[in-house]
């Protein structure tokens, strides 16, 4: 099924996914934000399908509100919740496809730091997740 998307659409999932990981950096602030970050950013280039192509444009076409973690969270994760409805009204597949790329980047923004996730980062890693199921 080919998915068709706006420009906005795009930028809600570019939001979305970037957002995530920036999420994540913050809560991993104790150990290695920029490991974190670089992690995930890297699992998000890995992606396929509709949504591989859309973090693979480049655009610019958003701006994280990234003052504070509450601030960013505000924005993010409905992004998340709106990314997977949109895409799931086109096809199912598609929203599972983001899912799965988020899930992705997140264990590996979680494998940044040596060992079990940091109680902050288990928590964010939640949150994404609910955010991504809700």
């Amino acid at each position: 099924m080919t998915v068709e998307l706006t420009a906005q659409d795009k930028s809600t999932i570019r939001t979305a996914a970037f957002g995530a990981v920036t999420l994540m950096s913050y809560a991993g602030i104790a150990g290695s934000a920029h490991k974190v970050a670089t992690d995930g950013s890297l699992a998000l280039t890995a992606a396929t399908g509709a949504v591989g192509h859309v973090l693979a444009e480049k655009q610019r076409d958003f701006k994280l509100q990234a003052k504070t973690s509450a601030a960013l969270a505000d924005q993010v994760l409905p992004a998340l919740t709106d990314s997977v409805k949109l895409l799931e009204a086109q096809d199912p597949a598609e929203a599972e496809n983001f899912r799965h790329t988020i899930t992705v980047a997140l264990a590996a923004a979680n494998r940044a730091h040596r060992g079990e996730p940091s109680p902050t980062m288990a928590d964010m890693t939640r949150k994404i997740t609910d955010a991504l199921n809700a």
